[in-house]
């Protein structure tokens, strides 16, 4: 249903309670008038039935023992009629009175065909009739009609009992109108409230603060909802832009020192004058930053790609086991030059489905992390079937974490303190990336770590896609 053109361009609240003042006036209306039919036809079926018992009465009054029929016993009859406002009168069959009481004479004359009810107008007032014949008796029980008793009262209470009614209803239904627009108003102001409430949070909203909320407490009802919903959005957004400006801060910061030292190293070498060693042991400092940067970038380049859906996911059926064999064989040269004891307990023939080099990067990176953090011990590296899922523990004696920094572990740059040396600590993004590789294989990736008693990842891949 469209708005009439008068309530187009009103505010909500206004366009709320005028439809609702129109569909109650119009209910109104439509009520009053079923009420005013319904008043009308009980009036007329009480005065039908009047009129038809005190013909009955004035019947057992008649007088037939003359020529013609007469009211007999006039004084009973005519308090009777009086007290009723009734009007009586004999009628021959050609119309001619005979005999009337009360205000017979104001009663417009009518011949009726048969026994029945009419409504005539007069002059003042309308008179409603009702005719019943006279017969007279014979040996056989047959009759022959001598004329008409008919008893008559005017329509002035009825019509004035309507009159009264119509009156009630066109002083009241204002007032209710009235009051009905007020109850709405009322009404629809505290159902948008909470809308108010969302547009002055909304348009609070800065591109810098992202702190206020709306904060309803009122029932879950459709408002409560897209209050509630509206909260949960700026929860998130919040969120993800604290997540972008600490990543631009990070990223900055991590961009930063390799190009540094790169700058650093040309500055010198072009300030002094070196021998070839010298220069090629500059030139190896730089190709070493260099390289920092492109694994940056790299890392970076992944986890975009992650985040706008653009890797789809893997379908490959792979051996497992033989992938994992293959990861540890390249970390085993790591720990040549350090005391760890490489152990693998890998079961033969695991299966699952993903990509091989997803899959690489991401147990290279949890070993490499195992060997790093090890300064003298043991690296264990477990594999086996869980149900429809393969199990990955990979578990050393190292440096372990604390339990306040586990929560945050696979954050994107994120690294525990005694990690941010340059010489071992990396970008903080090899659990992130990790942690992602595993999301997109279906997979959990989990942790546990004991301080100064090492730490343990756990790997769960699907068997099947």
């Amino acid at each position: 249903m469209g708005n009439p053109v008068w309530l187009g361009r009103r505010p909500l609240r206004v366009r709320l309670t005028a439809w609702f003042v129109l569909l109650l006036g119009l209910g109104l209306l439509l009520f009053s008038g079923f009420l005013y039919v319904q008043l009308k036809l009980s009036l007329f079926t009480q005065l039908d039935a009047t009129l038809k018992l005190t013909a009955s009465y004035a019947n057992n009054h008649l007088d037939q023992q003359q020529a013609r029929p007469a009211f007999g016993r006039i004084q009973n009859l005519t308090r009777y009629l009086n007290q009723g406002n009734f009007a009586a009168r004999l009628l021959t069959p050609t119309g001619s009175v005979w005999a009337g009481l009360g205000h017979y004479r104001s009663v417009p004359i009518w011949v009726p065909a048969a026994a029945g009810y009419k409504t005539l107008p007069a002059d003042e007032t309308v008179w409603r009739i009702y005719s019943q014949p006279i017969q007279s008796a014979d040996h056989f029980g047959r009759g022959q009609r001598l004329g008409w008793l008919q008893i008559a009262q005017s329509l002035d209470p009825v019509r004035a009992a309507e009159a009264k009614f119509l009156q009630q209803v066109f002083f009241s239904l204002p007032l209710v109108l009235l009051v009905a627009g007020w109850g709405g108003w009322f009404l629809a102001n505290q159902a948008l409230r909470p809308i108010d409430r969302i547009t002055r949070t909304a348009q609070a909203v800065g591109t810098r603060d992202f702190s206020q909320r709306i904060g309803y407490q009122g029932p879950a009802d459709e408002v409560g909802r897209l209050a509630t919903t509206f909260d949960q959005m700026l929860d998130r957004i919040q969120a993800a832009f604290e997540r972008e400006r600490r990543f631009t801060a990070d990223v900055s910061h991590e961009l930063r020192t390799p190009l540094a030292v790169i700058k650093g190293q040309i500055g010198v070498a072009l300030a002094q004058h070196y021998d070839p060693c010298d220069y090629k042991h500059t030139l190896q400092g730089i190709e070493q930053g260099v390289d920092r940067l492109i694994r940056l970038t790299n890392d970076l380049l992944f986890l975009t790609r992650l985040d706008q859906g653009r890797i789809q996911r893997p379908m490959e059926l792979l051996n497992f086991s033989q992938l994992l064999d293959a990861v540890v064989e390249q970390v085993q040269i790591l720990t040549k030059f350090k005391r760890v004891h490489l152990i693998v307990e890998i079961a033969p023939d695991l299966r699952v489905s993903g990509n091989p080099d997803h899959l690489i990067r991401l147990f290279l990176n949890l070993l490499d992390n195992a060997v790093k953090y090890t300064p003298a011990g043991q690296v264990r590296v477990q594999a086996g079937r869980q149900g429809t899922e393969v199990c990955t523990v990979i578990q050393d004696t190292g440096l372990g974490i604390s339990p306040e920094h586990l929560p945050h572990l696979f954050k994107r740059f994120y690294r525990v303190e005694r990690a941010r040396d340059r010489r071992t600590g990396g970008a903080g993004l090899g659990l992130a990336l990790a942690y992602e590789i595993t999301r997109l294989h279906n997979g959990r990736l989990s942790v546990h770590s004991e301080l100064n008693r090492g730490t343990r990842f756990t790997v769960h891949l699907p068997t099947e896609a």
